[in-house]
């Protein structure tokens, strides 16, 4: 609040200095020190001095650069680069044909869609109270479908068996179903297809 009223009082003197500008106050001492040298109507110009000339380089080859598919000789590639007009190439093509090119920025620090497929475990019920141990694991596809949670174990505890031996651990960390909590539903998801692109 205090920055908008330092702004109106700026705004505020600011506008009061142009009308006392405007009203001739300021321009009284100029007036009487000018001397009077042009007649009155008369409109005096002022050219600016020549600017110093640019040192001549010899001339050398400048390396050619690879014109992009457009003609366009900017040197920062965009996707058009390696699109050509009017195609329309599916999300992996592109990626993939920016990986064979060696980029591996913007679009190109992504994996083509596929390339990790979602977990298939055992669903969990929103409402279902889980142990110590299990965690709850959200995804989605590819074309942003969310998934139900899957049953996960936790990566921050350790199971161990009636002779206090450690248990194995699948390396997804998915949980089989002869693992799952007691009292849970047992019921694999089902990942959803793909949506038509638009």
């Amino acid at each position: 609040m205090a920055y908008l009223a330092i702004a109106a009082g700026l705004a505020l003197a600011g506008v009061l200095f142009l009308l006392k500008r405007s009203d001739g106050a300021g321009d009284a001492p100029a007036k009487a020190s000018a001397p009077q040298t042009a007649a009155p109507n008369t409109i005096l110009t002022w050219t600016p001095p020549p600017l110093p000339s640019q040192p001549v380089m010899p001339a050398t080859p400048e390396p050619a650069q690879e014109a992009s598919t457009e003609g366009s000789q900017d040197p920062t590639r965009d996707l058009s680069f390696y699109v050509a007009r009017g195609e329309k190439p599916t999300m992996p093509e592109v990626i993939d044909r920016l990986h064979q090119e060696g980029i591996y920025s913007g679009l190109g620090a992504f994996n083509p869609p596929g390339f990790r497929p979602p977990l298939v475990g055992l669903a969990v019920p929103e409402d279902f109270v889980l142990p110590p141990g299990y965690v709850r694991h959200y995804q989605a596809t590819d074309d942003g479908q969310r998934i139900e949670a899957i049953l996960m174990y936790s990566p921050d505890y350790q199971f161990v068996d009636a002779a206090n031996q450690p248990v194995a651990i699948p390396k997804d960390r998915v949980v089989p179903p002869e693992h799952a909590p007691p009292g849970m539903p047992i019921r694999r998801i089902a990942v959803p297809a793909p949506t038509e692109p638009r």
